[in-house]
């Protein structure tokens, strides 16, 4: 301290400790890809009585959905326990954040011509983390909301058409809830984000697939990228249109085609030609069985003419062959409890169509229709009565008395068992591309599942979901938000992993008890950080001096991992 500055008494000094996170690491991305001057061009703030810009509003708002996830309405709350600096404000501007001041930002960028905006942040990617986008994958999800919205019927707003949040297939397992689909692409190359858009909660996925592979080659600069899908891109519309502008593709055909029939009924009495691809210990344990993964290309082609590429994995084969076994079993017990309660003599199941009903529900809902054959079956049951009250005798007449009692019975169909478990743990994929080996075709559509965490990022730690916002508008242009927080988030897990791939670092101890991670995720990386905060010692209101947060060893080597500077966490404005 100065001179003057040791002679406040102690009494007057106030200690202030402010929140920095994992913010300043987190800036540093923002900052390399210029996410808040895209931002400012592309949602530009006309009035001049706006003392905080819609850019500055959508900039804390990303941040938040980064590491606090907190209602709107409560934004300014969270940015007064950081540091203000780290959401990129001033002192004076936390008061200005408002529930109704970030609504009108969110109004702005829904205007906005939010498909050129995206494309300069991914050009920025490219320029300057080198992310390639040879390989492309495509998948959608579902994010349900809480609440009617009823206006939200794909109206126009401002111009704009907005998205229809109804009832639909919902893979989140909640189709009493309404819902919007989610639709990413992400780059092979740290599967980062490359496009997103949201689209009606009753969208088909097959249709969607033109109008995406459409914007990625306005992208990429032209067709040149192989698109992997899973089987919705398999419809002829979607693979004509890019097969026609010299596009590439990868996708599942479906059990509905006929080329997956006549497969499984070959196999019957052949034997494919298998090319082992992969063969490694189970991930799940050493006592277990090998993960074999094979490939086969058919002698004949697609009905389109395209290469058929058969895929076998033993340990799909193990969990489809448990899943019938378990299934089947189910199914036993519950037609057993079925047959007793059919029995019994108070049975409301007095109807064969009742029963049926009843049967249907049990062997559609675990899928083992093919697997047992059930009988119903009608039995008389007679019983004589007395015609007159009375002790019987020898002059006592007797009326028989006729009731109908349905018999339920069944047996499993051992041969078709045995015909399904010869194809089992077996898939095809298709693909118009005849350059690739069958290897080839296997190892692109084998990242195509790593999407999906993508999705559980979006569901999970950022929570996306249940929604509450003012208009369907404002809903979609949040959603972009998540789409350009996947991006920093993806680039710091891949940053990190290529980071310790060129260093021979095998793990870091990222884990509680400093367990070794090998795969370091977003989430570790800032959890590491969460509770850094930066402290200043105050003297009538006056800030003497700013301690920066210490930094741990490991701390020090993720930043140096990530080329982030350490001096990002030492500055106080």
């Amino acid at each position: 301290m100065s001179a003057r500055q040791e002679s406040v008494p102690v009494s007057s000094l106030d200690l202030r400790s402010l929140r920095l996170g994992p913010l300043p690491l987190l800036n540093h991305f923002l900052e390399r890809l210029g996410v808040e001057e895209v931002l400012d061009r592309f949602v530009p703030t006309h009035d001049r009585r706006t003392r905080l810009s819609h850019a500055r509003c959508l900039g804390v708002l990303l941040r938040s959905i980064l590491v606090e996830r907190e209602p709107i309405y409560r934004q300014a709350e969270t940015v007064r326990a950081f540091g203000p600096e780290a959401f990129g404000l001033r002192d004076g501007d936390v008061d200005l954040l408002g529930d109704d001041r970030i609504g009108r930002a969110l109004d702005e960028l829904f205007d906005a011509d939010r498909g050129a905006l995206l494309t300069q942040v991914v050009l920025a990617l490219h320029e300057r983390f080198g992310v390639a986008f040879e390989r492309l994958h495509n998948d959608s999800t579902t994010v349900r909301f809480c609440g009617q919205y009823a206006g939200a019927r794909g109206r126009s707003l401002r111009g704009k058409k907005a998205p229809w949040i109804t009832y639909g297939y919902s893979k989140d397992h909640r189709p009493d809830l309404k819902q919007l689909v989610y639709i990413l692409t992400t780059s092979d190359d740290g599967h980062v984000p490359v496009a997103f858009r949201c689209e009606a909660g009753n969208t088909n996925d097959s249709p969607t697939h033109v109008p995406t592979w459409d914007a990625l080659c306005q992208l990429t600069g032209g067709p040149d990228f192989l698109y992997v899908a899973d089987a919705k891109l398999c419809s002829r519309e979607a693979m004509d249109h890019i097969d026609r502008r010299g596009g590439r593709f990868i996708t599942v055909l479906p059990r509905s085609r006929g080329e997956d029939a006549h497969f499984r009924r070959w196999i019957q009495a052949h034997e494919p030609a298998w090319e082992t691809v992969r063969d490694r210990a189970n991930p799940r344990g050493r006592d277990k069985p090998r993960d074999v993964w094979s490939v086969w290309k058919s002698d004949l082609p697609s009905q389109e003419g395209w290469p058929l590429i058969w895929v076998h994995s033993t340990l799909l084969a193990l969990h489809q062959e448990r899943s019938r076994r378990e299934r089947i079993e189910r199914a036993r017990q519950e037609l057993d409890a079925l047959r007793t309660a059919i029995q019994s003599p108070r049975s409301r199941l007095r109807s064969r169509r009742r029963i049926h009903e009843r049967l249907k529900e049990i062997l559609v809902r675990l899928d083992v229709t093919r697997y047992l054959r059930v009988k119903v079956s009608r039995e008389d049951v007679h019983r004589f009565r007395q015609t007159s009250p009375g002790r019987p005798g020898p002059e006592t007449t007797y009326r028989r008395v006729t009731r109908h009692r349905f018999a339920l019975s069944f047996h499993v169909e051992e041969k078709v068992i045995e015909q399904e478990r010869r194809h089992d743990g077996m898939y095809p994929l298709l693909t118009n591309d005849r350059s690739l080996t069958p290897a080839q075709v296997l190892l692109q559509h084998k990242r195509q599942p790593r999407i999906e965490r993508r999705f559980s990022q979006l569901k999970d730690p950022m929570q996306i979901a249940p929604v509450f916002l003012k208009n369907e508008g404002r809903v979609e242009a949040l959603f972009f938000l998540y789409a350009l927080g996947l991006i920093v988030q993806a680039l710091v897990e891949r940053e990190i992993r290529r980071a310790m791939e060129r260093e021979g670092i095998k793990a870091l101890p990222l884990y509680p008890e400093e367990r070794d991670d090998p795969h370091p995720t977003a989430l570790q990386i800032l959890r590491l950080f969460a509770h850094l905060e930066r402290h200043e010692i105050l003297a009538g209101g006056q800030t003497l001096r700013a301690l920066p947060p210490a930094l741990t060893s490991l701390q020090q080597e993720v930043l140096r991992l990530l080329a982030v500077p350490a001096a990002a966490y030492r500055k106080t404005r």
